[in-house]
């Protein structure tokens, strides 16, 4: 976590150890305290969950804030990125259809997708948002971490997925509409193979995506949350992107685990269309050959002041 003392800021820039200019702390909640088989999530929970709306259709998908001029998403929810007249993207939103006090809205004045993508079933199913204005960051709007290359989501982590999607299938949300969330396993790229294997519509997971979801089925990303975040915890407690909801077959039938777009794949294209943009991972360990360096210069000032 970057000091927040303006004395250290200011030493750490000295030691040549950090970029001196203002950077958000993505991934985590200052509030901290459909989605088929979710429960409501609180005020300020998830404050980087956007909704995607168009005049037409109201809600068709999900989003997340990565800085202040930019939302990730789908490329499925974009079917003419070219066209971007109807678009409404809300930030700090929790209610669909109730008021919501501390939500701001945003055109989208740029889509940029992967060349390459043709439909969520090859691949490449994501997108970048630029808005028609940067976003404050409050308690109830703030970035999520982006994984580098690399970063490993296995293991004993805690990960959820959230929108406003179907409870389940041809099944909206009700009343007020309050953002679901639902606590998902990752599934190992085998393991998922596996179990679509199984059904009677073939599926390929692909190498830039991630499985999330039980193999018994019950709880799963729906109709309505494509676009939105599977966010995971790390072990520092900082919560990180690891995918994107792209397909699955239906919605937590058994053996058919949601499938999203796996956000650590997407380092090279996240770079080359947001050049400032910040990737959990191996920034850590520059972080901690940072502190290494700044210890030892704190030392020598240290020593040079005891010896004059």
């Amino acid at each position: 976590m970057m000091p927040k003392s303006n004395f250290y800021v200011r030493l750490w820039c000295f030691a040549g150890i950090l970029v001196c200019h203002a950077q958000e702390e993505c991934g985590q909640p200052p509030m901290e305290d459909r989605i088929v088989g979710g429960v409501d999530a609180k005020q300020g929970a998830w404050p980087w969950q956007v909704d995607i709306q168009t005049t037409k259709d109201g809600h068709v998908c999900g989003g997340s804030i990565i800085n202040s001029e930019w939302v990730l998403s789908a490329a499925h929810c974009f079917p003419n990125p070219y066209d971007l007249s109807g678009y409404t993207l809300y930030l700090g939103r929790l209610k669909l259809n109730g008021w919501n006090p501390n939500e701001l809205s945003r055109q989208v004045t740029r889509v940029v997708i992967p060349s390459s993508y043709t439909d969520p079933k090859s691949g490449q199913d994501m997108a970048l948002l630029q808005l028609d204005s940067p976003v404050p960051w409050s308690k109830h709007i703030h970035p999520i971490c982006l994984p580098d290359a690399g970063t490993d989501f296995s293991g004993d982590i805690s990960c959820f997925v959230t929108g406003w999607g179907n409870i389940r299938d041809g099944v909206s949300l009700s009343g007020v509409g309050t953002l679901q969330q639902v606590q998902v396993p990752i599934i190992s790229t085998s393991s998922c193979q596996a179990m679509y294997s199984q059904s009677s519509e073939t599926v390929d997971i692909l190498y830039d995506m991630i499985c999330a979801g039980y193999q018994e089925g019950g709880k799963d990303s729906c109709q309505g949350d494509s676009g939105g975040p599977l966010v995971c915890k790390m072990q520092n407690g900082t919560w990180v992107q690891a995918g994107v909801v792209s397909f699955g077959l239906g919605c937590a039938a058994a053996n058919q685990p949601g499938i999203y777009a796996k956000v650590s794949t997407f380092s090279s294209f996240l770079r080359n269309n947001i050049p400032d943009i910040q990737l959990y991972g191996r920034g850590d360990h520059s972080l901690a050959s940072g502190v290494a360096v700044l210890t030892s210069f704190l030392a020598t000032l240290l020593m040079a002041h005891l010896f004059r």
